[in-house]
């Protein structure tokens, strides 16, 4: 399946007087960066007792290859983005139908409504396979954590690392045997740095 990965922007709200944007629901194209940055840090052999460094100043990849090494962590890209295409599009064509059955609407207004629909049909559809790629992409770092017995992982303080952390914490408590994690914030050699404790009984 060819698909794209790319910035659209935060969370339309569609209505018959026009279209807004929520702006606190970001497109989480944003982080996509960043959580194959953290699955290259995490993907390796090893040994106890040693702690391990992975640095996060690489540049940003282009579309094209960023799906590529998405691929090479998450190699069921194809079927999470074609499965969460089919329901998005049932998402849409249901929003229209129901803007067609509006019985409050005047027909202008509900003329209108489905064409602000339509008119956001490919930006709907972009976001929610950037959505899908992103919370796949979380639940193999979940993955990871587990497989390799991590006790921590430690991230600058920075908003995007700090939204992968609280998502990655959402995986792990929602998965079959549910993982505690800790997250704190603190101060190390004048940087700020976010740990997200993982907590084994």
């Amino acid at each position: 399946m060819q698909f794209e990965l790319k910035y659209v922007g935060p969370k339309p709200i569609i209505s018959h007087h026009g279209v807004t944007f929520d702006n606190n629901k970001v497109d989480k194209f944003d982080y996509l960066n960043i959580v194959l940055q953290l699955l290259k840090a995490l993907d390796h052999e090893y040994m106890e007792e040693k702690t391990y460094t992975y640095d996060t100043t690489t540049k940003r990849l282009d579309s094209r290859t960023l799906i590529d090494e998405l691929y090479k962590y998450c190699p069921e890209i194809d079927a999470v983005v074609d499965d969460r295409d089919h329901i998005i599009e049932e998402d849409i064509a249901k929003e229209l139908q129901d803007a067609k059955e509006n019985t409050v609407l005047s027909a202008i207004d509900k003329e209108t409504l489905e064409n602000n629909i339509t008119i956001m049909h490919d930006y709907l559809v972009q976001r929610a396979i950037n959505k899908s790629v992103y919370y796949y992409a979380i639940e193999v770092l979940a993955n990871l954590v587990r497989k390799h017995h991590l006790e921590y992982i430690i991230v600058p303080m920075y908003e995007k690392f700090v939204h992968i952390l609280h998502s990655l914490q959402g995986v792990l408590k929602k998965q079959k045997y549910p993982l505690d994690t800790k997250l704190d914030i603190y101060q190390e050699d004048g940087k700020l740095l976010a740990k997200l404790e993982i907590i084994r009984n």
